[in-house]
């Protein structure tokens, strides 16, 4: 696949790992043309099984992606729009497209995250942040609105309520190590360890079946909507998608033929023989 031609962002795919390195103005504002980009990123993505994993990543000294064009919320209505003509935003849309690509998404965040750009963040699998790099807020409350990009939304499937109220409403900047408090980075990390912490969780990450990590992403997703019965099936449902794509049987043929799961040493070292068996197909 052909990662080329984006207006905000270059692309580079080394094996299963495809980085994404934003670049755009002088601080990565999110406009129309880093969502135009996106969406064709997504397009890519959604046909492309040859990448595993996504590592987002930014060049811009400071910046991640600071926040949404604010261009583009002078003209929204000043009528409140009933709730049955109601639609997606565009950037609800990009983004709720880039959390569904079938791969691993890794946001490794060394600078701004602030309104759409931390919703963007949110809407990845994954979130690191580099310890005195790393700010974030969600600032629309003080503009009169609310964060409308997925923040509402996604933030308390992270945090719980009354932190993700306590995000919102307040409008501070909060930092990597408090971002980790609040649940919504995984971890924050020295600057000097975050790039190969990334780097070594894309790799392992990428020696895994790509259908088997959509099927883990669509179960793990669908937990959070759904009653846990319903949930449960879907466990089952995307089992079912994952054995009659990868080579999960003839995997678990060769560990009980070899007598894996019994021996004292193999139980010890289970990290290292998941890597190894990676090469039965």
């Amino acid at each position: 696949m052909d990662y080329k031609n984006f207006q905000t962002f270059s692309a580079e795919q080394k094996g299963g790992i495809l980085t994404v390195t934003i670049n755009f103005g002088p601080v990565n504002v999110q406009g129309q043309e880093m969502l135009a980009d996106l969406s064709s990123l997504c397009l890519r993505l959604e046909r492309d099984r040859s990448v595993k994993v996504v590592v987002f990543e930014s060049s811009n000294p400071g910046y991640w992606v600071c926040h949404y064009d604010t261009n583009l919320l002078r003209d929204m209505s000043t009528e409140a729009v009933p709730r049955n003509e109601m639609q997606l935003l565009d950037l609800q849309s990009v983004l709720e497209r880039l959390s569904n690509v079938p791969q691993a998404t890794i946001a490794k965040i060394e600078g701004f995250a602030r309104g759409g750009g931390h919703e963007m963040a949110l809407a990845l699998d994954m979130r690191f942040a580099a310890r005195g790099k790393a700010k974030f807020m969600q600032m629309e409350v003080g503009m009169g609105i609310l964060p409308c990009g997925g923040g509402a939304s996604r933030m308390a499937r992270q945090t719980g309520l009354g932190k993700a109220l306590e995000i919102i409403l307040s409008a501070r900047d909060w930092d990597a190590d408090e971002a980790e408090k609040f649940g919504t980075i995984n971890k924050a990390l020295d600057a000097d360890e975050i790039g190969s912490y990334v780097d070594a969780l894309a790799e392992r990450i990428s020696k895994f079946p790509a259908d088997s990590i959509a099927a883990c992403k669509r179960a793990v997703y669908a937990s959070i909507d759904l009653p846990i019965k319903e949930a449960l099936k879907e466990e089952a449902y995307q089992l079912f998608q994952a054995t009659s794509r990868t080579p999960a049987i003839n995997r678990f043929t060769y560990a009980d033929e070899n007598g894996a799961q019994f021996e004292h040493d193999n139980q010890k070292n289970w990290e290292q023989m998941v890597m190894d068996i990676q090469e039965v197909n």
